[in-house]
């Protein structure tokens, strides 16, 4: 195909509007003026095309020339991604330092992923085998812990004529495939336009829980494999730590972590730590299983909206080799002001507050992507990519649009709370506020996983913090001695349960990780102190007895023993029966 060139008539920051783009088509990606800035057709009226520029247009004028690659936005999808560190628009921010500098220099066009590199390929398939799309091919042992699958790129189908084992690079030719268009040669890369899914076999609907060991999130508030979930929050309520945390212990083989719009010191924080985290499933660095997007709060504001689409057709193609997936996206916000921005600068109709009236379509477009699915290919494996975006609303305002449109899409809602934040509550999630659609899933699972008695637990301590917040008010109005013993008990209770199990040390090494089976016995460790303490109050012993029992202070510290010692706390559970006990017969009815 020719190259179309027009010339740029206006310039108005990122937005860039040429004519003589006839041949162009919406979506194309161009390069824009004398130094060949990446942008990317948003909006064709005739021959007048309206470019996103990916880039600072300073210095840009009337009459430049604007050439169309004929090409959507794409991804380059092969080895080399896991440990990648890549802009929104997936250039490699490693090797641009090495030839620019500390910033990304204009037009710099550098392939997103190594060309020199060789790999290691061992087919799995031989000549003769017919193949379709998704079929995996061979496999590459891209880092010590991500066996990275070559699969038959979509829209292949024929029989294998060559496939050899050996060292390539990403663009040297592995194989070759027969097919009824002739012969299409195979490599280790693929490429994928970002704003289109990747096609699968079938969704499923989603029951096992994505297990993060953070307690208020796994007990109360679980997300599933393959489901969404969004961490609303004002300003220093805990939203990328919250996302760190997830990224540092969800149960999932791959993490992409999107930094969108955020501040340049957090993103930093993400690139220096993660290589050095140890990963605890594996002992390797967490940066081993782990590929970065980072597009900072000072880079183009339009290089955002493409961030969030690269970050998720990556997690997608990991999705398809058949691996779990968690991705975050830190924050959809900054994501939406940049959709804002140049909605205002095309002079569209502004929605709520600003926002483009296709905000809410354009987050169930990104949040739809994420599912558990059958992957494409005959072996029918089985891959899930769960979504988490955080969401930042001006002064903690949930009522916002970006907020509100996020919710009516996602099935879990952590609210953060600036209150717990300042209280020095981690993770800061408002338990009375936030919700899991999931439950009734996650609960069937928990109940026939971990215990049977798991969801009745769940229950009885979610209805003990929202009684306590009840009873709280009437401690306002009247003070707590217009409460019976019953009820100061049950207070107590719903205090154990928020500082003993809910809050988490995140900077301490056992506490900041607690697996399912730790959860339930302190959960039901800190429920049966509630049982215990009902009998004995019933058997007329007095409650500044029971509230000053030695045993609370080894309930307290339940999350501190380590997951090697759990069943320390069933010996906890029988000295606390033997504690109560021992008061009845010493108090009971005769001293009430």
């Amino acid at each position: 195909m020719d190259l179309n060139t027009g010339r740029i008539v206006k310039v108005s920051g990122p937005l860039v509007i040429a004519e003589g783009m006839d041949e162009a088509n919406l979506y194309d990606v161009v390069r824009v003026g004398e130094q060949r800035l990446i942008g990317e057709i948003i909006e064709m009226r005739g021959d007048r095309a309206s470019i996103q520029v990916y880039e600072e247009t300073s210095g840009l004028g009337p009459g430049a020339p604007v050439v169309t690659t004929g090409a959507p936005l794409s991804v380059e999808l092969g080895p080399g991604l896991i440990e990648g560190m890549f802009d929104g628009i997936q250039r490699p921010l490693k090797a641009i330092a090495e030839i620019a500098g500390d910033f990304i220099t204009r037009g710099i066009d550098v392939p997103a992923l190594d060309r020199k590199k060789v790999w290691h390929f061992t087919p799995t398939k031989a000549v003769g085998d017919e193949v379709e799309p998704g079929d995996i091919i061979g496999l590459v042992q891209e880092t010590p812990v991500i066996e990275h699958r070559i699969m038959i790129p979509f829209g292949v189908t024929g029989k294998i004529t060559s496939l050899n084992e050996g060292d390539y690079t990403i663009i040297d030719k592995i194989g070759e495939v027969q097919t009824e268009k002739g012969i299409k040669e195979l490599t280790l890369m693929q490429k994928w336009p970002v704003r289109k899914g990747r096609p699968y076999s079938k969704k499923l609907n989603p029951t096992e829980p994505m297990v993060t060991g953070q307690r208020v999130i796994d007990t109360f508030f679980p997300v599933t494999k393959g489901g969404t979930a969004c961490v609303p929050g004002p300003f220093g309520s805990g939203k990328t730590v919250v996302q760190h945390q997830l990224a540092k212990w969800a149960d999932a083989e791959i993490v992409v972590y999107i930094g969108c719009g955020e501040r340049g010191n957090e993103m930093t924080d993400v690139l220096n730590e993660f290589p050095e985290l140890k990963d605890p499933k594996t002992g390797e660095p967490l940066m081993k299983r782990t590929v970065l997007i980072a597009n900072t709060s000072n880079m183009p504001v339009s290089a955002r909206e493409a961030s969030i689409y690269t970050g998720i057709t990556i997690a997608e193609y990991f999705r398809d080799m058949g691996y779990s997936i968690a991705l975050m996206a830190d924050s959809t916000s900054r994501w939406a002001e940049a959709l804002r921005e140049m909605s205002g600068r095309l002079e569209e109709m502004p929605g709520e507050e600003g926002y483009p009236a296709y905000l809410g379509s354009r987050l169930a477009e990104f949040y739809e992507r994420a599912g558990n699915v059958i992957c494409l290919g005959k072996d029918g494996r089985e891959g899930a990519l769960t979504a988490i975006g955080a969401v930042s609303p001006p002064g903690g305002d949930l009522s916002e649009p970006v907020t509100q449109a996020t919710l009516r899409i996602v099935k879990v809602f952590w609210g953060l709370d600036s209150q717990l934040a300042y209280k020095r509550h981690f993770p800061a999630i408002n338990w009375l506020n936030s919700y899991s659609l999931y439950m009734d899933k996650i609960g069937q699972w928990m109940n026939e996983n971990v215990a049977d008695d798991w969801d009745s637990l769940r229950t009885k301590a979610m209805a003990l913090l929202q009684e306590e917040s009840n009873l709280e008010e009437i401690v306002r109005l009247v003070g707590i001695d217009a409460l019976s013993e019953e009820d100061r008990l049950k207070l107590e209770v719903a205090r154990s349960i928020r500082e003993d199990y809910l809050q988490q040390n995140a900077f301490n090494d056992i506490d900041t990780y607690a697996s399912l089976n730790k959860q339930y016995k302190m959960l039901k460790l800190v429920l049966k102190f509630g049982d215990e303490g009902a009998r004995a109050l019933k058997a007329g012993v007095y409650l500044k007895d029971i509230l000053n029992l030695e045993i609370r202070d080894k309930i307290a510290r339940s999350k501190y023993i380590p997951e090697d010692d759990i069943s320390v706390m069933d010996n906890i559970s029988e000295q606390l029966t033997n504690d109560v006990d021992e008061l009845i017969s010493k108090g009971g009815i005769a001293n009430a």
